[in-house]
């Protein structure tokens, strides 16, 4: 059912930096108006619990517009576009971020969705050759997509996440290791952004892990799940690439099945330095 937002559609639309994916994000005075997608509907009820249980670091979704489009209130601060701002590495804004990570994943651990919605990425089969992920109970409702665009911080903390369009069952383990991925980074130098290029990886990966609060068990499945999430990656952005086009075909076309290929080498290659860094 269509649910009119309370802002009016007469005000200017401002368009906003979309992600790697998503086009067509906008601005209408207080809100943010964004085209729906599959997962939309699980979205939308994760939102919706997110704001009954009293978690403060998500826009709040106010309904569909006129035209369609989700409605989110819209978060003032900061976030880290093209170029990347000189905070990006900043190791405080690094602990916040953990911190309010942990916040959100505690929150979701109760959400049960509305009868008959379920999670929708977009890609309802795996492409051969994928790696077989474990099956695992899922923990949590992930982020899943914490990368530097999908992060508001004020007065130099994180203070909410945005773009939940990946968002979906997981266990904690996954989405630390997405939290790490972007802001570790768990890159190979030669793809991550000239400002953390050389920065302390083990020592950032400790401090997230930290101010997350990470158990014990937890930490000694990163540096696996991390190895398995890229060998994953590959296969899937590939297939995603050739079937869904868009914003995945311009990723591949770019050379991101070359980084990922990358990216799987350096953790096999600092994979003791890195387990060490995640134990306590």
């Amino acid at each position: 059912m269509t649910i009119e937002p309370t802002t009016p559609d007469d005000e200017p639309e401002i368009l906003l930096p979309g992600g790697d994916v998503t086009v067509g994000v906008v601005r209408v005075g207080a809100t943010v108006r964004r085209p729906t997608n599959p997962n939309s509907p699980f979205v939308h009820a994760l939102l919706r619990h997110l704001e009954a249980v009293g978690f403060d670091g998500a826009p709040r979704f106010l309904g569909l517009d006129a035209r369609g489009r989700e409605t989110l209130t819209f978060v003032e601060g900061e976030v880290a576009g093209r170029p990347r701002p000189d905070w990006i590495a900043d190791e405080d804004r690094l602990v916040s971020l953990a911190r309010l990570v942990r916040r959100y994943d505690d929150a979701t651990a109760s959400f049960v969705p509305p009868d008959g919605v379920r999670p929708d990425r977009g890609v309802a089969d795996e492409p051969p050759g994928t790696p077989t992920a474990p099956v695992e109970e899922p923990e949590i409702v992930g982020h899943l997509d914490i990368t530097p665009e999908n992060v508001v911080f004020r007065d130099g903390a994180a203070v909410a996440l945005i773009d939940f369009d990946l968002a979906g069952p997981a266990t904690r383990v996954d989405e630390l290791v997405n939290l790490l991925v972007w802001w570790a980074p768990l890159f190979d130098p030669a793809d991550r952004d000239v400002l953390l290029r050389d920065v302390d990886v083990e020592r950032r990966v400790r401090l997230a892990l930290d101010a997350y609060g990470a158990t014990d068990a937890d930490r000694a499945k990163i540096v696996d799940a991390a190895l398995l999430r890229t060998a994953r990656s590959w296969h899937l952005m590939r297939h995603r690439a050739a079937t869904l086009g868009g914003g995945w075909a311009r990723m591949w076309a770019e050379g991101v099945g070359d980084s990922i290929l990358r990216r799987r080498a350096w953790l096999e290659a600092n994979g003791d330095a890195l387990r060490a860094a995640c134990s306590r």
